[in-house]
């Protein structure tokens, strides 16, 4: 349980007077925290060095936490009069290693604690052991604690009539938030011991790649549309220490979906047309090469439309900024994509290199690994369709269910089925010629950019534009999950039913579930090159008569509709198809075999992995 309960990170430790001015100030680079309990079962938390340790009884405690995704936090110990600022911590661990602290310190203290005077005259030898992983059953007894205590302030306060309102909804009846998210997290589970220490569950397959990445190794990973790619990315970017970790992808729509930064941008080299010298030139420049030298971890998502010249040229510039002679100068990389989607991008006939050709990728890449488990949709006849488009294979009974989907009535509560289209041009007329057939008053939402210099580059990074017009019977999707549990997920169809009342007047949408939610404005955050912040506040919506299949990347589409007569690139059909959440939600207008397309260099790339993956696993069984 060592991993759970311990943080290995950087602390400040300020001691502070008792007006908690600071008095000294202290900065410990990979210091490791444990929760432990003492002979007594106080918690206690031991911070130690490299020669020594402090042990601190906690009887309370204040944690800033507002930070704790990007691996910062303030653990504040009144009574001991200190401040231990962390940073540079895995994020998720971090957070899991916060609850845990907090809701064992709440449970003792409804337990109560040890008298001193007991303690003084107990001959009990010294001790500390880890404390035990955080359970249901923690924070149940916590939850409850806290609802009792808002149940007697609402005895005081709350008017009569209103508290007989409350019991006729039902509501408070209710279990505690807490440990509603508890149990959902640990469906399945029996018993309120059930460990919630690692509440995010991954498979199998999943388990094995992030096992990859914390061992060190350099590993491409790979997995057909809808097998959860980019939320593996997301739980490897917070199982590693944020200040030497770059999250980047190949564009400014991926690098959204994980929080980071395309991969020219990070690299400081331009498109890397350039020759390699004057590459190297650009990236040694001050702010850049710091950049280069601090990362000790590269991510890379939507590798496919990475071109191979381009990640020979990174590679080369990485040895050289880094002045090692390790593969990519001994960063580790963590690259994602699957290569029978979207390819490189070229310009007229120049010949096309897919990053697995580079001279590099051999190099550099230590392990291949293949998710398999396809999470988006769950018919199997249309997972199986799937897999055989993606691999450019379309037999006549394929085509003959593909071609009955024009029939496929699929508007819903005043929903109309997004038309994906393969160029922007088409989307953006279409999206304008519906909205200006609309009567009513349009309302315009114009978003909170952090620096208006930088709008052409958070336009290129963010989902949502700057300015968005609306009207009564728009058709909206959204743009960032808000509530994956009611399936408020990026891609989500609705309609614009109204505005709430007020100065804000935020849109409502009734969603193809039929539940109704007023939009508020919410936030993205994107790191650009030199480890500047830039961020862009809007209402998460885009208008959803059509997208362009580009920008579709990561979502899942409740209703789609789709003309496929314009593919003009191999793997850009299945990219298509893969967006819609089932058969039935699905119409293709124009559907023809001839569409399916799959480059024949990335299928015997893929016939090599399988063969590889094979023999591994027929040489594992012979040995057992």
């Amino acid at each position: 349980m060592a991993e759970i309960n311990s943080l290995v990170c950087t602390v400040a430790m300020e001691e502070l007077s008792i007006s908690g001015t600071v008095l000294k100030r202290s900065v410990h680079r990979n210091l490791t925290l444990t929760i432990g309990r003492n002979e007594f079962r106080d918690v206690v938390l031991k911070v130690d060095f490299s020669k020594k340790d402090m042990k601190f009884e906690l009887r309370d405690l204040t944690i800033f936490k507002k930070f704790a995704k990007e691996g910062k936090a303030t653990i504040r110990i009144p009574d001991k009069k200190l401040n231990l600022m962390i940073s540079n911590c895995p994020p998720d661990k971090l957070i899991i290693f916060l609850k845990t602290l907090d809701t064992k310190l709440q449970c003792l203290k409804l337990k109560g604690f040890v008298p001193e005077r007991k303690k003084l005259l107990s001959g009990c030898p010294r001790t500390f052991d880890e404390i035990s992983p955080l359970t249901i059953k923690d924070l149940q007894t916590v939850h409850e604690a806290r609802a009792k205590t808002l149940e007697k302030n609402t005895d005081m306060f709350t008017p009569k009539g209103k508290r007989k309102r409350m019991e006729s909804d039902g509501k408070e009846n209710e279990p505690p938030k807490g440990v509603k998210l508890a149990k959902m997290l640990s469906s399945g589970s029996s018993g309120s011991e059930k460990i919630i220490a690692n509440p995010i569950q991954l498979s199998k397959e999943q388990s094995a790649v992030l096992s990859a990445v914390t061992s060190g190794k350099s590993i491409f990973f790979t997995g057909s549309a809808g097998t959860g790619k980019s939320f593996l990315l997301k739980r490897i970017i917070g199982a590693l220490p944020p200040q030497h970790t770059y999250a980047t992808a190949s564009t400014g729509v991926a690098a959204c979906h994980i929080g980071g930064t395309t991969l020219h941008a990070f690299a400081g080299i331009g498109s890397g047309s350039a020759s390699l010298e004057q590459c190297v030139q650009l990236a040694s420049r001050t702010q850049v090469a710091q950049q280069w030298r601090k990362c000790r971890h590269l991510i890379i998502d939507e590798i496919s439309m990475v071109d191979g010249e381009f990640f020979d040229k990174l590679e080369t510039v990485a040895r050289v900024v880094r002045k090692s002679d390790q593969p990519f100068g001994g960063i580790q990389l963590i690259i994602c994509g699957d290569f029978l989607q979207l390819p490189p991008v070229t310009k007229g006939k120049e010949k096309r290199k897919f990053c697995f050709q580079s001279k590099a990728w051999l190099k550099c890449i230590q392990i291949n690994m293949e998710l398999t488990e396809v999470r988006r949709q769950n018919d199997r006849r249309f997972i199986d369709i799937l897999q055989s488009i993606r691999k450019g294979r379309c037999p006549e009974e394929i085509q003959d269910v593909l071609k009955e989907t024009v029939r496929n009535n699929i508007q819903k509560n005043g929903i109309l089925a997004t038309r994906l289209c393969t160029h922007k041009e088409d989307v953006d007329k279409i999206n304008e010629y519906h909205l200006g057939k609309l009567t009513g008053i349009s309302k315009t939402f114009v978003s909170t950019d952090s620096d208006t210099c930088y709008k052409q580059q958070l336009d290129l990074l963010s989902p949502v534009p700057h300015t968005l017009e609306l009207k009564v019977g728009s058709q909206v999707m959204l743009a960032k999950n808000l509530d994956v549990q009611r399936s408020l997920v990026n891609g989500a169809r609705g309609v614009v039913i109204g505005y709430e009342k007020g100065n804000e007047g935020h849109p409502q949408v009734r969603f193809v579930s039929g539940q109704v939610e007023t939009i508020k404005p919410t936030r993205w955050i994107f790191k650009i090159g030199g480890g500047a912040i830039i961020s862009r506040k809007q209402m998460p919506l885009k208008l959803a008569w059509a997208i362009s299949i580009h920008k579709s990347q990561g979502m899942t589409l409740d209703c789609v509709e789709m003309s496929l007569s314009k593919v003009f690139e191999a793997g850009q059909t299945y990219v298509a198809l893969s967006r819609a959440k089932s058969l039935e939600g699905l119409r293709i207008l124009d559907f023809d075999r001839t569409c399916v397309r799959a480059n024949s260099d990335v299928l015997r790339f893929y016939h090599r992995l399988e063969l590889t993956r094979k023999m591994l696993q027929t040489n594992v069984e012979d040995f057992f």
